[in-house]
């Protein structure tokens, strides 16, 4: 399945662990980057024993082009070990509803470990949402927060 169009994320850090009692069991990723961009990013990532590759505007922008497809694992695994620039991001992802939405926590390893973000897709940039209690500084329009700039300068250089 083929999902094109348009994204908006906003993106906090995580300031407690409060958060853990409402999410379920985590799904680990582990993703790299074939392009860093601009203007695009390109990503492949496996999660949950199914690989996708990845293509979105680089932007700090809330709101960005995106586009996903499935790929086969195998292929994934060969780009991720021969053809990916800068570190794997290690994460392990839980998703949790909090009043209309969806959040999903990414808590970081690896190079990363000690970072937890939080992340919600919204359906247009102004939309409002209700605050989780463990939800810390709005982190979107930092370019180090990204995946992406994670992946060439990992939270635990910084």
């Amino acid at each position: 399945m083929t999902v094109m169009g348009i994204e908006i994320e906003r993106k906090f850090l995580v300031r407690d662990d409060s958060w853990r009692g409402e999410a379920g069991e985590g799904l680990r990723c582990v993703q790299g980057y074939l392009c860093v961009g601009p203007p695009v990013a390109v990503r492949v990532r496996i999660m949950g024993g199914s690989a996708k590759i990845n293509i979105k505007k680089s932007t700090l922008s809330v709101q960005r082009d995106e586009f996903e497809y499935p790929i086969p694992l195998g292929d994934a695994e060969d780009l991720l070990a021969g053809l990916c620039e800068g570190y794997p991001v290690e994460k392990t992802r839980y998703r949790l509803h909090y009043g209309d939405y969806t959040w999903e926590i990414d808590e970081f390893a690896g190079l990363n470990k000690g970072l937890v973000v939080a992340e919600i897709e919204l359906p247009h940039v102004d939309a409002p949402f209700e605050r989780p209690p463990w939800l810390g500084t709005e982190v979107s329009d930092d370019p180090r927060y990204l995946n992406s700039s994670l992946s060439r300068k990992p939270f635990t250089q910084w």
